[in-house]
C-alpha cells in the first residue's frame, strides 16, 4: 500500500526535532558551564545535572517540603541547578523583588517560555506581551478594572452565584450532602468571568446540564501544560527563533507522536474557537446599536465590550489590533478562573479546618445582611473586617501561585535588603546577575518570611489583620500590589484584576457562608498539589477534588 504523504513525512519530523535537540544540548553545554557570578551564591546540591531542580518547584508531592526548606536554610537569595547545569536564582529578599518587579521591570522580564506559549495558547493578550507593547494594553485595560467599574458588576456577580446557592440548596433538601466544592467553584468562577468579562454564558449552574466545551478546555489547561513544562521553557523558545511557518508548525504538532502535545493542541482549539466566536458577537453588537447590546449577556457592561467601544475611540496609534482584542479573551478566562476558584476553594477549606472562624464570618454576615439586605454592595462587602480579614491571611499563606518565572534580558545587579554569606565565606549584599539567567520570585517564600512576618508567618492568624501589622511587616517594603503580599505580584506586571478577583470571592463568600455550613469528611484526606497552579487532590489522587460535606446554616 502506498505511504500517505503525513507517513513519508514523518521521518523528516524526526530528524528536525533530533537536530534541534542536539544544537540545544551543546549550546547549553558551552553557554552553561562556564564561570558565572552565581556561583558564589549558595544553594541546595542538584539531584540531577540533566534536569537540576527545575521539576522539584512544582513537585506535586515534595513541593512544599522542598520550598520550605531551602528558604530556610539558605535565606531570601539562593542559587539553584537548571537543565545540563544552568544556574538559577530563587529570591524572595524583599530588596531584590523591588528590582526584579519595579525598578528593572523590563530587564527580568517573563520567560520566553512563558509568553511564547501565552501566545500560542491564549493569544497576544496582556500575558504574551512585553515592555512597550504590554505598557500600551494595560494602559487601554486599566479603566475597565476602576472602582467604579466594579461596583457596577456587583449584580452580576450575585445573579451567577445565586444560581450556585439554588444548586446546592436542592442538593441537600435531605440533609447534609458530600459535594465536590473545587468542580463547583471552578463552574462558578467560570461563569464570573464569562458574564462580566465576556458578556457571554458558559454554564447555567445546574446539576446534571451538559459542560460547554471551553469549560472542559479551562479545566484541563493547567494539568496538561504541567507535563509540558520542561518542554514550554527550554524547547520551546527556540523552535520559535527558527521562524518556522505556522502551518508547517501546526503539522508538526499533529504528526508527532505526543499525548500531552495533542492534548493541548485540542485544548487551544477549543479556546480560540470560542474566543472568536465572543469577539465577533460583540462587535457584531456594536455595529447594530443599543437594541442589539441590551439583549447581550451583560448587556455591553462587560469587560470585552466596553474594550472593544474604547478601543474604537482611541487614536490609531494607541488602538489595539483585532488579534490582541481576542487574545485578552483567552487572557481574562485563564487569569480569573482557575486562580479565583483555588483562593474559594482553599477559604472554604481552611474554614472548615477552623470552624470558630467560620462560625465568626457567618455571623458577620448574617449582621451585615439585616442592616444592608441580602446583597451586600461594594462598599459594605469590603468594610466587613472578618471577611476581609480572611480573605488576606488565606491569601498571605496559601497563594494559588507559589512561584514566577523570570529571565534577565541583560547583565543586571541584583541588590539584598539582608546580606548572605558567599560560598567563599564572604558576606554578600548584592550580585551581578548575567544574561539569560532565569529568576524565580518566590511569592510564598515572600509571604511566609518569618523576618517579615515574625514566629507565626508559618500559621493561619487572621487576627493579625485586626490588630495591626507589626513593624517587621511596614518596614520590609515588599513590592506587593495588595496588602505587603506578593500574591498578586507587583510593579507593571501585577494583576490588573485583583480588585475583581478579591470582589468575586467576597460575593462567593457572603452568599455560601450566609446559606451553608461547610465541614470536611473525616475519612477522606485533602492534599494541596504544588504544582504552576495550587490544586486540592484527595487519598493520593492526582485528580483535582475538594469533597466537603454541606448542610444549611440555620
Amino acid at each position: 500500500m502506498a505511504l500517505s504523504i503525513v507517513d513519508r513525512m514523518a521521518p523528516l519530523a524526526q530528524v528536525a526535532l533530533i537536530t534541534a535537540a542536539t544544537w540545544i544540548f551543546w549550546r547549553g553545554l558551552r553557554r552553561w558551564l562556564g564561570s558565572n557570578p552565581l556561583d558564589n551564591i549558595p544553594g541546595p546540591p542538584s539531584q540531577s545535572w540533566l534536569a537540576g531542580h527545575f521539576e522539584q518547584l512544582w513537585d506535586v508531592k515534595n513541593g512544599w517540603g522542598f520550598h520550605q526548606s531551602i528558604s530556610e536554610k539558605y535565606g531570601g537569595v539562593l542559587r539553584l541547578a537548571g537543565p545540563l547545569g544552568k544556574k538559577m536564582l530563587y529570591v524572595f529578599d524583599p530588596k531584590a523583588l523591588h528590582q526584579i518587579m519595579v525598578k528593572e521591570l523590563y530587564t527580568f522580564e517573563e520567560s520566553p517560555g512563558f509568553t511564547i506559549g501565552a501566545d500560542i495558547s491564549l493569544g497576544k493578550g496582556l500575558l504574551a506581551t512585553q515592555g512597550a507593547w504590554h505598557k500600551k494594553q494595560r494602559k487601554m485595560l486599566n479603566p475597565v478594572f476602576s472602582i467604579a467599574h466594579m461596583k457596577g458588576m456587583v449584580p452580576i456577580f450575585y445573579d451567577v452565584v445565586d444560581k450556585l446557592r439554588d444548586t446546592f440548596e436542592k442538593k441537600i433538601e435531605n440533609g447534609p450532602v458530600e459535594i465536590d466544592v473545587t468542580s463547583w467553584m471552578a463552574r462558578t468562577a467560570l461563569e464570573l468571568i464569562g458574564q462580566s468579562g465576556l458578556g457571554y454564558s458558559f454554564d447555567s449552574l445546574e446539576e446534571g446540564t451538559e459542560e460547554h466545551p471551553y469549560c472542559n478546555a479551562a479545566k484541563m489547561y493547567i494539568p496538561v501544560t504541567n507535563n509540558l513544562m520542561t518542554s514550554r521553557f527550554y524547547l520551546l523558545p527556540l523552535i520559535h527563533k527558527l521562524n518556522l511557518p505556522p502551518r508547517f508548525l501546526r503539522w508538526l504538532v499533529d504528526i508527532v507522536p505526543w499525548k500531552d502535545l495533542h492534548d493541548a493542541r485540542d485544548i487551544v482549539d477549543v479556546m480560540w474557537d470560542t474566543a472568536t466566536k465572543i469577539v465577533e458577537s460583540k462587535k457584531q453588537a456594536i455595529r447594530e446599536g443599543d437594541d442589539s447590546i441590551a439583549r447581550q449577556v451583560g448587556k455591553g457592561k462587560d469587560i470585552i465590550s466596553i474594550l472593544i467601544k474604547a478601543n474604537m475611540q482611541v487614536d490609531e496609534a494607541e488602538r489595539l489590533s483585532d488579534e490582541e482584542v481576542l487574545g485578552q479573551v483567552g487572557t481574562l478566562t485563564f487569569t480569573a478562573t482557575d486562580s479565583t476558584s483555588s483562593a474559594l476553594s482553599r477559604i472554604l477549606h481552611v474554614l472548615c479546618e477552623h470552624v470558630d472562624w467560620q462560625d465568626k464570618l457567618r455571623a458577620e454576615i448574617k449582621d451585615a445582611q439585616k442592616k444592608h439586605g441580602e446583597r451586600l454592595d461594594y462598599d459594605v462587602l469590603n468594610a466587613l473586617p472578618l471577611m476581609d480579614a480572611v480573605c488576606r491571611e488565606t491569601l498571605r499563606l496559601y497563594p494559588p501561585v507559589s512561584t514566577l518565572l523570570r529571565e534577565t534580558v541583560a547583565d543586571v545587579m541584583l541588590p539584598f535588603s539582608k546580606p548572605i554569606i558567599g560560598v567563599d565565606g564572604k558576606e554578600i549584599s548584592e550580585v551581578l546577575v548575567p544574561k539569560g539567567t532565569m529568576i524565580f520570585p518566590s511569592l510564598l517564600g515572600s509571604n511566609r518570611h518569618p523576618d517579615v512576618w515574625g514566629p507565626t508567618a508559618y500559621e493561619w492568624r487572621p487576627e493579625r489583620w485586626i490588630e495591626g501589622l507589626p513593624e517587621s511587616v511596614l518596614n520590609a517594603k515588599v513590592p506587593g500590589i495588595y496588602s505587603h503580599l506578593m500574591t498578586f505580584i507587583g510593579g507593571g506586571r501585577a494583576c490588573i484584576g485583583f480588585k475583581f478577583s478579591q470582589l468575586e470571592m467576597k460575593v462567593a463568600l457572603c452568599t455560601l457562608l450566609g446559606t451553608f455550613k461547610f465541614a470536611a469528611p473525616k475519612d477522606k484526606e485533602i492534599y494541596w498539589q504544588m504544582t504552576s497552579l495550587v490544586t486540592p487532590t484527595v487519598n493520593g489522587s492526582s485528580k483535582p477534588s475538594l469533597p466537603l460535606i454541606v448542610s444549611r446554616a440555620d
